[in-house]
């Protein structure tokens, strides 16, 4: 089992951004963490409560921003977590932005136990930041490393992306060298998408701002076989990593484990269930109030549903996703609705199948990712 908490703060909005934020004003931190510890006291966390609950194996704190709170109020935060999920996770990452590292914040998330840091980069060019929405300088990106490698957390990530407005390849390969010069545990490499309700849907619907797909795919293909020689493995669509550091709590998701969500717009899967909470800080205060928890989107996880995400999600992973496992693991599921499926997708070069059951997207597959999930959840007959 796995703990997600969204931290909702964020100082500003960047251009990209479709997750759910707001700015922090007046007492809006100390009731949200007030909420948290009363959304984690719904939780059916297993055998019990407290020290006596089932141990959630891993963490993970996204946002937002959670290193826009202080340091003593990330550590009430940290101390609610550990109080409910039956102690320190095995792995427990926490997402910063440049500008919000600072000695008095790592110093505390170590003492709790938090083992990785996932600093949001994007570029290291400036006008690339100023493109994108970003508030921090290269200048914030080189300080909050370096504070962070001197924290000692066992593990750093890097996220960047590309494909960014006037980006050009020698300049995305400039970035990818730079952040291989800094050598961190764990690259994450984004390719920009343009979701609605951003600043940057609006420049593209006003034509400020270019979709161009042929290269989108050389970026991604070139970055593929760039960090390979460089020593991190690709395990997963947009992640890489040197060896014993692949983010376990993602796998943890995409292997189709349980997860628990905390805060505004947080989803869980547990106890036969998948739900959300409502991506609006009030909303989700007044529904803890009222003892209501994960109230949004609320579906059974029946085996199709289970079968079919098992599918989408695990084909991301470069290990693929065996088959007869699959089958034993959900024996109730439709499996017949593959037997065209599979044949169509291995012939149009998205996909292999080898002997023993093992389905494995090929490079093109990749690319293509989104597109070979929706016809595998189209083959998947809806639940009743």
């Amino acid at each position: 089992m796995g703990v997600y908490v969204h931290v909702p703060f964020c100082a500003t909005t960047c251009d990209f951004c479709a997750f759910y934020q707001t700015v922090p004003k007046a007492d809006a931190i100390p009731r949200y963490l007030a909420a948290v510890a009363a959304e984690a006291r719904l939780v059916e966390w297993g055998h019990g409560a407290g020290a006596e609950g089932r141990r959630a194996e891993t963490a993970f704190w996204g946002g937002g921003t959670p290193g826009l709170l202080p340091a003593a109020q990330l550590e009430q935060l940290g101390r609610t977590m550990l109080h409910h999920c039956g102690g320190t996770p095995v792995e427990w990452s926490v997402e910063m932005a440049p500008a919000t590292v600072s000695p008095d914040r790592l110093a505390v998330l170590r003492a709790l136990g938090v083992t990785r840091i996932s600093l949001g980069v994007q570029s290291f060019r400036a006008d690339l930041l100023e493109a994108l929405g970003r508030q921090h300088t290269p200048k914030q990106v080189y300080r909050a490393y370096d504070l962070i490698r001197s924290a000692g957390f066992a593990s750093v990530n890097l996220d960047l992306m590309f494909a960014l407005p006037g980006q050009t390849e020698t300049e995305w390969r400039a970035d990818l060298d730079e952040a291989l010069r800094l050598a961190p545990d764990h690259l994450s490499t984004y390719c920009l998408t343009f979701e609605e309700d951003t600043a940057l849907w609006v420049k593209l619907a006003q034509g400020r701002v270019k979709l161009d797909a042929d290269k989108e795919a050389a970026f991604y293909r070139r970055t593929w076989d760039y960090l390979g020689t460089a020593g991190f493995a690709q395990y997963e669509i947009s992640n890489f990593s040197r060896p014993g550091h692949a983010c376990r709590h993602n796998l943890n998701t995409w292997r189709m484990a349980e997860w628990v969500g905390l805060g505004p717009s947080a989803a869980s899967q547990q106890a036969g269930w998948r739900a959300g909470n409502p991506p609006d800080l009030h909303r989700w205060q007044e529904d803890i109030a009222a003892g209501r928890r994960a109230t949004a989107d609320r579906t059974r996880l029946t085996p199709e549903l289970l079968a079919a995400d098992s599918l989408i999600f695990g084909l991301r992973l470069n290990e693929g996703v065996g088959l007869p496992a699959l089958r034993l693991r959900y024996p109730a599921a439709p499996w017949a609705a593959l037997q065209d499926l599979l044949p169509r997708l291995e012939e149009a070069g998205l996909l292999t199948v080898s002997g023993e059951g093992l389905l494995q997207l090929t490079g093109r597959g990749r690319l293509v990712a989104d597109a070979v999930g929706a016809e595998i959840l189209e083959a998947f007959p809806a639940p009743a």
